[in-house]
């Protein structure tokens, strides 16, 4: 079954587990595979599949950009049904699962398969979706030994912010003009 789930009017996509990614997909230029075994950081934490400077952040832009919209897209349509489904049905949107939707409405089947498709394909190159409905898209990154996150939010025309791996959106800091982080691998 899908992995999308509707809730609060919200589509949800699981991340998936990094086994389920296919481990042949080519890197980016600019981001490193990780080497085998379970290599850590500074911090005590595993090093991410892939680590990204902000130049193939950047880079990845366009492409998940496109993604991103079309996730934003099918979640609305997703959400539509969802509550085009309620109304009919006389009961709260808000206690409709997602199998129960699926159950009643097969065609919506589709529409979630590619939702969970775009998360895979986002994932794939690497990167860590954060929030559909905010936009938020995450690249794993190293500074001074210690794991960080580059963040980029849809709309923004470059990757302009980092935060640490707990802070979030709400810790997010600016990257130092011209971003280019000669201590960031």
């Amino acid at each position: 079954m899908p992995d999308a789930t509707v809730a609060s009017g919200t589509v949800q996509v699981p991340r998936r587990n990094a086994r389920q990614s296919n481990p042949r997909s080519p890197g980016r230029q600019g981001a490193r595979p990780r080497h085998a075994g379970s290599e850590r950081l500074a911090s005590g934490r595993v090093r991410p599949a892939k680590l990204f400077t902000v130049e193939a952040a950047n880079g990845l832009l366009p492409r998940l950009g496109y993604l991103v919209e079309r996730l934003q897209d099918g979640a609305r349509r997703l959400h539509a049904e969802l509550r085009d489904l309620a109304h009919t049905e006389g009961i709260d949107p808000d206690a409709l699962s997602t199998p129960e939707l699926l159950r009643r409405r097969p065609g919506a089947r589709r529409l979630v398969e590619e939702l969970d498709a775009i998360v895979h394909e986002i994932e794939e190159e690497g990167a860590e979706l954060k929030d559909i409905q905010l936009g938020l898209v995450d690249f794993p990154a190293e500074r001074d030994g210690q794991a960080i996150l580059l963040c980029w939010q849809l709309g923004e025309p470059e990757v302009a912010f980092w935060h640490g791996p707990t802070d979030g959106f709400a810790g997010r800091r600016p990257l130092p003009h011209g971003a280019r982080l000669p201590p960031l691998q």
